[in-house]
């Protein structure tokens, strides 16, 4: 088999683009610092590339959902809490007035303007929002919960059925209800909290007995704890996915790292190699090619 001067050089050629191409490639990956720029680089590295910067974006929503029903279950359990110390103090008022005889006109008045202070005060902080939304008010457009005369401007049943609960995402296979309904935490119509105070306020003026308003104050008691203790444990489950949420947003950093990053002391080295070799090659062919026409006339 001939084998021509051109042959040589275009092999020569050949092989020298390939270390060159090389260390191109080399070169890149240590300026962008990741492994993968293209499909082509590696299609099994890029498939799994995008799976985790999927499951990356899924992530951060979540943690965007959590935040939100953080924000809206404190809140919550700060107007429960509060609403609970005051319907404390109504009892105190209204057991005072229940027991003391000797109790004058003046001294029921003052009684009874306390307690419907303490009644519009429990109504403000039924209207406590996030974002313009009342927290107590369920599925309403709305920027309050109640009205000034107690009633529920929520969607559904003013008894509580029939309301569509508000839930977040918070993790690829778990929702987490954040919010409690005015009839739920407060009562429904007739029997509700702000109807069972203001009575209150009217039987001490009128020197009614108040001791059917004691019972009915007692069970609008158990529901406010019933409602704080529900908005407790929602808060604890949404607390701990929030946890599981920033160890998962690690993990899927790391392993995105894994598969794009480069290795920089090994490109580093494998670089170095490269250059080296590329020299080498550039030497070689140069004694090879060499040779002209005039050469071989001597």
């Amino acid at each position: 088999m001939r084998i021509t001067q051109r042959a040589v050089a275009q092999t020569a050629l050949q092989g020298l683009n390939r270390n060159l191409a090389e260390l191109g490639k080399l070169q890149e990956q240590l300026t962008s610092g990741k492994v993968v720029s293209k499909p082509s680089d590696s299609p099994t590295a890029v498939n799994r590339s995008m799976q985790i910067r999927k499951d990356q974006a899924a992530a951060v929503q979540h943690a965007r959902n959590i935040s939100d029903a953080q924000s809206w279950m404190e809140t919550t359990d700060t107007a429960l809490t509060s609403m609970v110390a005051q319907v404390r103090r109504v009892r105190d008022l209204t057991v005072q007035a229940a027991n003391d005889g000797t109790l004058t006109e003046a001294g029921r008045t003052a009684i009874a303007a306390e307690v419907s202070a303490l009644r519009d005060s429990l109504l403000g902080l039924a209207n406590e929002n996030v974002d313009g939304r009342p927290v107590f008010g369920g599925i309403t457009s709305g920027t309050k919960a109640y009205r000034a005369d107690g009633t529920w401007l929520g969607v559904g049943s003013a008894d509580g059925t029939g309301v569509v609960p508000i839930t977040r995402r918070i993790s690829h296979d778990e929702r987490v209800r954040i919010d409690v309904t005015g009839p739920e935490a407060f009562g429904p119509p007739g029997s509700d909290l702000f109807t069972v105070v203001g009575r209150i306020a009217t039987d001490v003026v009128a020197g009614s007995s108040v001791q059917g308003d004691l019972t009915d104050l007692d069970a609008a008691i158990d529901r406010l704890l019933t409602a704080a203790a529900t908005v407790g444990a929602r808060a604890a489950r949404v607390d701990n996915a929030a946890q599981v949420n920033s160890d998962r947003r690690l993990s899927l950093d790391k392993q995105l790292a894994n598969v794009e990053d480069v290795d920089l002391p090994k490109t580093i080295m494998q670089l170095q190699f490269q250059q080296t070799g590329y020299q080498a090659a550039l030497q070689a062919t140069a004694q090879v090619v060499q040779p002209s026409l005039v050469d071989f006339l001597r």
